[in-house]
């Protein structure tokens, strides 16, 4: 489990281990897997991939006029 993570450079979570575990032949369940993480303290990262998306969905919403005044004026009027 920890190789698997390591291998991952850190990024995958708990279902990510569990699939390249059961691929790989190991019998053991998606919440054995959760809780052995949360003991050895290994927690997947996705920080760069999230900050993206939420970054292209605000855009999205300045696009077809769905997001409110507030944002707008925060994103576009003060940005630096």
């Amino acid at each position: 489990m920890r190789q698997v993570h390591t291998d991952s450079g850190g990024i995958y979570g708990s279902p990510r281990v569990h699939a390249v575990l059961k691929r790989e032949g190991v019998h053991v369940g998606r919440k054995r897997v959760e809780r052995l993480m949360r003991q050895a303290g290994l927690a997947g990262n996705s920080g760069v991939v999230e900050g993206h998306v939420n970054r292209i969905k605000m855009l999205k919403r300045k696009m077809f006029g769905r997001a409110g005044f507030d944002l707008l004026r925060k994103r576009v009027l003060l940005a630096p």
